[in-house]
């Protein structure tokens, strides 16, 4: 089973310099940066894909205040060093979409402070308000907030494809396990070869 474009929706998650990009707040904090590399490519393949299907598209960003008072728990107590090293601050250049994936003025962007790109936010309401039934996602990282993004994404009834070559996680064995668990019971798990053929083929 695939999602036919009409109807769908893509969402790009977390593209950010401060994920993906050497010297910027996640390799100062010591995880591997080059590990989200991958997903680079293939998340502007479906980027490109989308655009020429008529596909709206949704880019989400995790961001902070610059005091980091929304960063509840996660900041305050599981990883402090995310405020020391001053990681994705709304505005800064490290809480950017990395430049490859730079959205178009007809693109939705989604500021969030939590893993899940449903969890107080816009998200839903964007996603009646485009008639949409079916989520294509894409992005970093898998087991937080890809698959926090498509266990929310389930519970409200959307179908949901996670496309399995183009989400990437700092360590691999985390990375089967989510997609693991994402194809079990909480949606499909695909390819890029896969949507591509589907939407080429029905239009």
């Amino acid at each position: 089973m695939l999602p036919d474009a009409k109807q769908s929706a893509l969402i790009v998650v977390d593209m950010q310099n401060g994920f993906l990009r050497k010297g910027a707040s996640c390799d100062r904090i010591g995880l591997p940066t080059e590990a989200l590399q991958p997903a680079i490519q293939p998340c502007l393949e479906l980027v490109k894909l989308a655009r020429a299907h008529g596909v709206p598209i949704i880019f989400t960003r995790y961001v902070y205040r610059a005091d980091f008072r929304d960063g509840g728990v996660l900041v305050d107590e599981l990883m402090p060093v995310l405020k020391t090293e001053r990681a994705l601050v709304a505005g800064s250049e490290d809480a950017a979409i990395i430049d490859e994936l730079k959205p178009d003025a007809e693109d939705f962007v989604l500021d969030k402070n939590r893993p899940s790109a449903f969890y107080a936010t816009p998200l839903e309401t964007w996603l009646n308000g485009l008639r949409v039934q079916n989520l294509v996602v894409c992005g970093v990282t898998t087991n937080c907030c890809v698959e926090s993004t498509v266990r929310d994404a389930s519970h409200r009834d959307y179908r949901t494809w996670v496309v399995q070559d183009a989400v990437a996680e700092y360590d691999p064995n985390r990375h089967a396990v989510a997609l693991e668990s994402m194809g079990m019971l909480f949606g499909y798990v695909t390819s890029v070869d896969d949507i591509r053929s589907h939407w080429k083929s029905t239009g």
